[in-house]
């Protein structure tokens, strides 16, 4: 069954596709490398941390010794995690050892993050230049609104029942997946699109940042300029007003489409005009971590399910809980090459022997 993976995890599988130039670039700004580190599995976190002061390599059997035996597939996906996002460089000494090194653009500037702090490239403006700016609770249902209308524009796409007004560059998202349309037929939900619906707002989001981002290029826009925009505008300050003078014309343009979705507000004055943060943006950072989506469809479900349902024990099946489980623990196996074989239908799996304890420790964190 095809799965859409809606996670921030697919984000920066995007972030590792860079070329190698364009994500030295990324790393030159320290917002966004913290935000990279947040997005690290938890042994990378570790690993870097731990070489965050190291002038010299270190060798590959060094690190392993970092680690028990039965951790070894861990290690494996922390460090392969970290050459592809090349916070690892590799370097080859004259016995054809491998050895590794924190990228050194990221590590100065992970330094100076944690001494000093960061400093966003705009400063939020003064109170006498802004006028009556929306309270917190406001901005979290001018946001709320804005996502649901743009909900209800993908569950209803034909007859929405109040105009929309959404960019041609957001509503080029819905072709991207999640609506099918035949020529003179109304366009319909995909079953990546019924998927989309079941999981969270973070989980949502990250996908159509993610569809928004694969887009860019048809528009004229780098990636890597979104990217970094994108992960620099969730460590603004929620509720803070941000003069749209200080952005570029792709910034300008992203603003403008990130409005629609709700990630921020726009205002105007009598000269200056500004956009505001909501909870979706400044959160965006904070949700890198987040786990399976399936733990965020059982949820749904059990959030949601009729009154009668709820009232028994368990509300959701067990065999829905089941299958996602199982499919969780398949995706596992197979991201760290210890899939050996699977029978989805009978809910079955095979992995290498020295998977088993990660598997047991896996499993254990999905109840």
């Amino acid at each position: 069954m095809p799965q859409v993976r809606i996670i921030a995890k697919n984000f920066m599988d995007m972030v590792a596709a860079l070329p190698a130039m364009k994500l030295d670039k990324l790393y030159e700004n320290a917002f966004i490398c913290e935000a990279v580190l947040r997005s690290l599995p938890p042994l990378a976190k570790k690993y870097v941390l731990q070489m965050l002061y190291m002038v010299v390599p270190i060798t590959g059997k060094s690190m392993e010794e970092w680690v028990l035996s039965d951790g070894f597939s861990k290690h494996k996906v922390a460090v392969d995690r970290l050459l592809q996002l090349r916070i690892f460089l590799e370097v080859t000494d004259r016995k054809k050892e491998t050895s590794y090194r924190l990228n050194p653009k990221f590590q100065d500037n992970l330094q100076k993050y944690l001494v000093y702090g960061g400093a966003l490239p705009r400063e939020a403006m003064p109170s006498n230049i802004t006028v009556r700016l929306p309270s917190l609770e406001d901005l979290e249902a001018y946001a709320l609104e804005q996502w649901e209308c743009f909900l209800l524009q993908l569950i209803n796409s034909s007859h929405v029942e109040r105009p929309t007004n959404f960019s041609s560059s957001v509503m080029r998202v819905f072709q991207r997946g999640l609506l099918s349309a035949r020529e003179n037929e109304t366009p319909k939900l995909t079953e990546n699109g019924f998927q989309f619906l079941l999981m969270d707002t973070n989980a949502q989001l990250w996908y159509i940042i993610r569809e928004y981002i694969s887009s860019s290029q048809d528009r004229g826009v780098d990636p890597t300029d979104l990217i970094s925009f994108l992960l620099e505008l969730s460590f603004h300050v929620l509720g803070e007003a941000y003069n749209l003078s200080t952005l570029t014309e792709v910034q300008k343009n992203a603003v403008r489409d990130l409005a629609d979705l709700g990630l921020i507000k726009l205002q105007q004055g009598r000269k200056e005009g500004w956009f505001i943060p909501t909870k979706l943006a400044t959160n965006l950072s904070v949700s890198l971590s987040d786990t399976s989506s399936r733990k965020q469809i059982i949820s749904f479900l059990q959030q949601n399910a009729h009154p009668r349902v709820a009232e028994r024990t368990p509300a959701v099946p067990e065999n829905v809980t089941d299958q996602e489980v199982f499919e969780a623990a398949s995706d596992f196996a197979r991201e760290v090459s210890g899939l050996l074989w699977e029978d989805t239908k009978n809910m079955r799996l095979i992995v290498r022997g020295e998977l088993h304890q990660d598997m047991r420790d896996f499993l254990r964190r999905q109840k």
